[in-house]
This record gives structure tokens, sequence and C-alpha cells, in this order.
């Protein structure tokens, strides 16, 4: 294995910009249902089943964390050991890119990857927009 450690963070556009030691930046604002939209949901965050429900029920969203499990293995493939820096973005950090960063460090550790998972601004308030 050549990848010694894959660093996870979700965080969101809307309170500033990527962490600048990403390697791959999963942009999924423009692509993806925001459930912030839904007033049920817009107070909820990640942590609550219901965000997860509707943000892993998207479709195209569980293609796209098969396909990043993917190319975080073909790194792993590679012939360098390096550390290799996943971050998730969405608008507000708290619904989309911690569900997707959550479900890709679960996959991603059953395949023996040790995963450091972070939430930048999961815990930061709701962003009106």
């Amino acid at each position: 294995m050549s990848v010694t450690d894959i660093r996870l963070v979700s965080f969101g556009y809307l309170h500033g910009a990527p962490p600048v030691f990403a390697n791959l930046v999963l942009d999924l604002r423009r692509h993806f249902r925001d459930p912030h939209v839904s007033p049920d949901l817009r107070h909820m965050t990640a942590e609550d089943l219901p965000v997860r429900r509707a943000v892993l029920e998207t479709p195209g969203i569980q293609e796209l964390i098969g396909a990043t499990a993917l190319l975080a293995e073909a790194f792993d493939a590679g012939p360098a050991e390096a550390p290799l820096n996943i971050v998730v973005g969405c608008a507000g950090g708290r619904h989309r890119a911690p569900t997707v960063a959550m479900a890709l460090a679960k996959r991603l550790g059953k395949t023996g990857i040790t995963v450091h998972l972070g939430h930048r601004d999961l815990a930061k308030p709701v962003v009106d927009r």
C-alpha cells in the first residue's frame, strides 16, 4: 500500500475556499440536490438520519462515492508513499459534503486504508441565502 493515510475533509464554500492541502476536490454544489431547500432539513446536519437519507438517495451520489473510492485506491496503487487529501464541498458544509465524506470514509475504511475524517463547517450556523 503506498498511500499512508487519507485525510478526508468536508467543507462549505459559503464559509471559505477549499482547504489548501487538497489533492482532490469534489464540488457537489451544482450537480446534486441541496437538502437546505427543504424547510424540514435546513436546520439539521449530516449527523441527522433524514439528511443522510436525502443525500444518499440523490441520483448519482452512490456512483460518485464509488468512483471516488476507486480513484483513492488508484492513488494507493501508485509507486510512491504519500498521504492523499480529499476534500468534499457543498454550499454550507452541513448536508451534502459531510454525508458524502462520511460514506466515503466508511467505504475506504473497509479496504484497510486508514482514513482521518474531519468536517470544517458542519457545526457552523445555517447560512441564510
